[in-house]
């Protein structure tokens, strides 16, 4: 079994989000800034876990993602089953036909018994834990706090507007009405 980008970047993302949605919806751009994630991976995963009921999106200003569970309620295999992470250390996909039809190889039953291992020790491991792990290892979380308004020391400069004739025929128009 190899777990692929896809799985271990899920994974990340949604301990990060867990991380800080106490501070209300995070947004991918934040998560993907901080992980070093592209944006646009980020988005294909979160629609795979919004569509399997891990995350809930909330749109407009001050919107972002947030656990649709509470996270001691998510487990690693939930995630990584959700994005589509084939967790399998068989040749045949499970299906028992590693040789052709009907035939097993001779380790069969040695990559089953791995797969259910895995599935096993994935699904024991929660978010709530994952996140737990962070906080003891002194992950900072930033606090985000309402979005203020700076006050730039630079003038604001406004357009002036010209109230002349463009062209020499509106020029001329405006004389002949005067």
């Amino acid at each position: 079994m190899r777990l692929t980008t896809k799985g271990r970047f899920a994974v990340t993302a949604m301990i990060d989000l867990a991380l800080r949605e106490g501070s209300g919806p995070v947004t991918l751009a934040a998560i993907s800034q901080r992980q070093q994630i592209s944006l646009s991976y980020l988005e294909q995963l979160f629609g795979k876990l919004r569509r399997h009921q891990l995350v809930e999106s909330t749109r407009g200003p001050g919107g972002g993602y947030t656990l649709a569970r509470k996270a001691e309620e998510i487990t690693v295999a939930d995630i990584i089953v959700s994005v589509d992470e084939p967790i399998d250390a068989t040749q045949c996909g499970g299906k028992g036909n590693c040789l052709g039809e009907g035939h097993r190889c001779m380790t069969h039953d040695l990559w089953t018994a791995l797969n259910q291992r895995m599935v096993d020790f994935l699904d024991s491991v929660t978010l709530k834990k994952l996140v737990d792990d962070q906080i003891a290892k002194g992950v900072q979380v930033e606090e985000r706090g309402p979005a203020r308004r700076t006050i730039s020391s630079a003038p604001v400069v406004k357009p002036i507007r010209v109230n002349a004739p463009n062209s020499v025929f509106a020029l001329g128009n405006a004389l002949a009405k005067s």
